[in-house]
């Protein structure tokens, strides 16, 4: 007999989203079940080293600020860290963090496995369970009614799986989620699924003619899910990514190589870490470059890669291309940076950074050779590719549920994206979502204007994403105001409203915001004469003398000078911590082009709030192009401002769209020209 248990969510998978989505359930009291299929995978590193860098950066504070745990977990177990970009402006400031593969991994795991309401589960997940399945049609009683959280009471089980009759009346039903089966045939009944599998659907490992149906780092695949989700009508696309070698530190030369040392003081990621607690002894990674003769043995080599040979079908990421890629695609560069980066304290592998492969293993030994310092490299794990089965976000509401199966989410590389921070990010808003459908609560939605987040879940559910999605800086049009130093202050409200902010860290968060309002208003107020040690201080900053008084907050706003800088001016000054600092001197300093992008923001949130009816027929919608017609039927855009984000929508469609919604709206045929005017407003 197969077993059979219930629980409030089901989360698949347990790499950086399903961790994210876990810990979001159940820190929220609800029984949440994690499976995954090996227990060594919870929150694996399978490829590079860090977590962070540029725009990632950005989402690891937002997760944190929504109550989120991968912040926390790397400033537990980072070995070196660096701010990005402090040469430009703050808006692109980005955090990153090399990771103790190896203790991040077991952190993570520690976290979860003390986690109450949470059950952790070695077995592989066969299939989603729905309404529409005849199983459970069998099955569903007074207690399965409860369970699934239905609330038809009176359901006859003999009727066809497509409808459900109630007091003797039959009627279609949406398809909603039930629950899961496992290879085992085990049942486990859920209010709410979310599907995390990352890399692992369908997973095939290639280097050269080596291929294997394994998952990263050979662990197993996922080989019977993708089945039961093309029968439940998913669309699956096949994408890939890659890793390079890793390779023993005693066989490198570093000395031919440039070290990269870490920042100090480092700033942590959580807003909760204590920044004294992250001064650690920080190791050092190395720069080196590809040369001619490296790109030599690729190219006389080409016809035996995979990628071109091919082998491999699967699309791959634009922005993190494999060697061979950049030498066939770059032929005119004559080097590559490659960095050597520690994968741990305890361990002899290096991440050779910025060659990823899949050629063949001769032809790695070979060219992996060819770079300064790593003329005697023993390869330890030979660089490959991996395709594997993932989702065609479009199929997805902006709070991760499918449009088409109720209280079925999805996150992570499986909505079609790449990297660690995008998976978490999206992790803990299809868990935070879950959760809010489980509880009948309206889902969060973060919206593009106000969070990273919001900017990459908008992107993969209104484009057509045909390779791994990548965050970039430049994806933000706000990006001034969603800055890696205020996401507490954009964010950390929203962890509050769902549970997963306390009282406690809320208290902290109004304290901070009171004390940066009253300190820009008191240097506002705060008079600079033009006595000798103020033109000295300027002077030796490089800034320009004073010819009469003037205000502190005009001083701040100089491209030479800073709130800190300026300290000796300002003898009357309380002291605030650094993280107060820093937003009083980028408020002041960018003050005109924060109200610019405040307004742009506010035209924006218009076109957010015109929501499109749920059951619009675009078929009705007269005067619409055939291919704006076939992208909205196509996407379904919740709203004005998704739909005008959608390629093949252009301006005359949306207004077309809103004149047939207003009219619909107040019951009309027609509007008047006075009217049609009017619409955008």
């Amino acid at each position: 007999m197969n077993i059979s248990e219930s629980y409030d969510v089901v989360i698949v998978g347990a790499g950086h989203a399903g961790c994210e989505a876990a810990l979001a359930c159940a820190r929220r009291g609800l029984e949440t079940i994690l499976f995954t299929v090996s227990k060594e995978s919870i929150a694996l590193m399978p490829c590079n080293p860090n977590i962070g860098g540029s725009s990632k950066g950005h989402l690891v504070r937002e997760i944190d600020a929504l109550g989120g745990e991968m912040g926390k977990n790397i400033d537990a177990t980072f070995i070196q860290s660096k701010m990005l970009n402090k040469s430009k402006g703050p808006a692109v400031h980005s955090l990153r963090a090399q990771a103790d593969k190896a203790a991040y991994t077991m952190k993570m795991r520690h976290t979860l496995e003390n986690q109450d309401h949470l059950t952790i589960r070695q077995q592989e997940v066969a299939s989603i369970l729905t309404t529409r399945d005849r199983a459970y049609l069998e099955k569903i009683g007074g207690q399965s009614c409860e369970v699934v959280n239905n609330p038809v009471d009176n359901v006859d089980k003999s009727v066809d799986k497509d409808t459900i009759s109630v007091d003797g009346s039959d009627f279609q039903t949406k398809e909603r989620i039930i629950g899961v089966q496992s290879v085992s045939g085990a049942v486990y009944y859920a209010k709410a699924v979310v599907l995390c599998t990352g890399v692992y659907l369908a997973a095939r490992c290639i280097y050269g003619d080596t291929s294997m149906w394994t998952g990263p780092n050979g662990l197993m695949a996922a080989t019977h899910l993708s089945d039961s989700l093309r029968e439940h009508g998913v669309e699956l696309v096949r994408f890939k990514t890659g890793t390079p070698a890793r390779i023993d530190a005693r066989t490198i030369d570093i000395a031919k190589c440039v070290e990269q040392k870490g920042d100090v003081p480092v700033v942590p990621f959580s807003f909760s870490t204590d920044p004294k607690d992250v001064q650690i002894e920080q190791e050092s990674c190395w720069l080196t470059y590809t040369n001619e003769q490296t790109h030599k043995i690729i190219r006389d080599n080409i016809d035996r890669s995979p990628l071109y040979g091919g082998v491999i079908h699967a699309t791959g990421p634009r922005y993190c291309p494999s060697i061979e890629d950049k030498v066939m695609r770059f032929a005119d560069k004559d080097r590559h940076q490659v960095f050597i980066e520690p994968e741990g304290k305890y361990t002899n592998e290096m991440y050779i950074d910025g060659m990823s492969s899949s050629m063949p293993e001769d032809v790695q030994f070979a060219m992996y050779r060819t770079v300064p310092g790593l003329e005697h490299a023993k390869i330890v794990r030979n660089a490959y590719a991996i395709e594997y089965d993932c989702l065609a976000p479009r199929q997805l509401m902006s709070s991760l549920m499918f449009k088409n199966i109720d209280g079925l989410f999805s996150g992570g590389q499986f909505n079609g994206s790449s990297g660690y921070e995008e998976a978490a990010a999206q992790g803990i808003v299809a868990g935070i979502n879950a959760g809010q459908y489980v509880l009948d609560k309206k889902p969060l939605i973060l919206k593009r204007s106000e969070s990273y987040i919001g900017v990459l879940i908008d992107d993969l559910v209104t484009k057509e994403n045909h390779e791994p999605y990548r965050m970039m800086t430049s994806r933000a049009e706000y990006r001034l105001l969603l800055r890696q130093d205020n996401a507490d202050l954009r964010l950390r409200k929203y962890g509050y409203e769902v549970g997963l902010i306390t009282e406690e860290q809320m208290e902290k968060l109004n304290e901070k915001e009171q004390n940066i309002a009253r300190e820009i208003e008191r240097v506002r107020n705060v008079n600079i004469g033009t006595g000798e040690r103020t033109q000295k201080l300027l002077e030796k900053c490089g800034s320009t003398p004073l010819d009469s008084g003037a205000k502190l907050a005009d001083l701040i706003k100089r491209p030479e000078l800073s709130y800190d800088l300026l300290a000796d001016l300002d003898p009357g000054r309380p002291a605030y911590p650094q993280e107060v600092r820093d937003q009083v001197n980028i408020e002041l300093k960018y003050e005109g082009y924060i109200e610019r992008q405040k307004k742009q923001v506010m035209q924006f949130e218009k076109m957010e709030e015109k929501v499109i009816p749920g059951d619009i027929d675009y078929d009705d919608v007269e005067s619409l192009r055939l291919e704006a017609r076939q992208k909205l039927k196509e996407f379904r855009p919740e709203n004005i401002g998704q739909a005008s984000r959608i390629a093949g929508v252009s301006p005359a469609d949306i207004s077309v769209l809103l004149v047939y919604i207003r009219a619909n709206k107040e019951g009309k045929q027609w509007i008047s020209k006075e009217e049609r005017a009017d619409v955008h407003s």
